[in-house]
């Protein structure tokens, strides 16, 4: 499959993971359409991209239906068409659940899982059109929980089964649909600033590649969860 002139749009997309995938598209020749919830972190990430012209900045809060229907009609004016979308807008707190807030556990439900589904809802018809392809963003949180991890774990448990509800769901239409799930990444995820440090993890140039090999997969064939891993986590300083 040649990817040039193929349309994405990924939530999360002004920095870490979804940023990454970003540039990757890019070099494939694709079409980008990048969210974010502020006008400003979206603003400055797509013009620290390379190919600006074939980039598209939209502000869109996941946890809101209407900001994601928004985003959609967005793409579709501007380039009549949408072939991937990559759900990897999340947040993450990380505290014993007796001392966790309500306000952090609705954020983490309302971004990292309602999200999903406000994405997937917005975009679902276009992906129909297209015979395209849906993947979300979860974790190995999504399968291995930890202490002070119950609300963030709660959210990527949910995101693996929603996607792969959805994988049948929507199979009947020629849409593919995977969840990738990363351990450690260097990224800004939960304010990390990635450094030297964090060479042993996993880099998001590392998913977008696996973002771009799932999408060269001859259409008979769904890789429809994906673990991702440090080689060597042994080399954490």
């Amino acid at each position: 499959m040649d990817l040039k002139g193929k349309v994405a749009y990924i939530t999360g997309g002004t920095k870490g993971i979804g940023y990454g995938v970003a540039q990757m598209l890019l070099k494939q020749g694709m079409k980008v359409a990048i969210s974010g919830r502020t006008q400003k972190g979206v603003e400055e990430a797509v013009q620290s991209l390379t190919d600006k012209d074939n980039v598209l900045g939209v502000c869109s809060d996941v946890s809101k239906l209407e900001d994601e229907v928004k985003a959609i009609e967005k793409i579709m004016k501007r380039w009549g068409k949408l072939d991937l979308v990559l759900a990897n807008a999340g947040v993450g707190h990380f505290s014993p659940v007796d001392e966790m807030k309500e306000s952090e556990w609705h954020q983490m439900i309302n971004t990292n899982l309602n999200g999903v589904f406000h994405t997937l809802k917005a975009s679902v018809e276009a992906l129909k059109q297209s015979e395209g392809y849906y993947m979300t963003l979860a974790s190995l949180a999504g399968t291995n929980f930890f202490a002070q991890g119950a609300g963030y774990s709660a959210t990527k448990f949910g995101v693996v089964g929603f996607t792969q509800a959805v994988m049948l769901d929507l199979r009947k239409y020629n849409i593919k649909v995977t969840t990738i799930m990363p351990g450690s990444v260097a990224s800004e995820f939960n304010g990390n600033e990635p450094s030297e440090k964090d060479a042993w993890k996993i880099q998001a140039e590392d998913i977008g590649k696996l973002v771009v090999d799932l999408l060269l997969m001859h259409p008979r064939t769904l890789p429809s969860k994906i673990e991702v891993r440090p080689t060597r986590p042994d080399l954490k300083s």
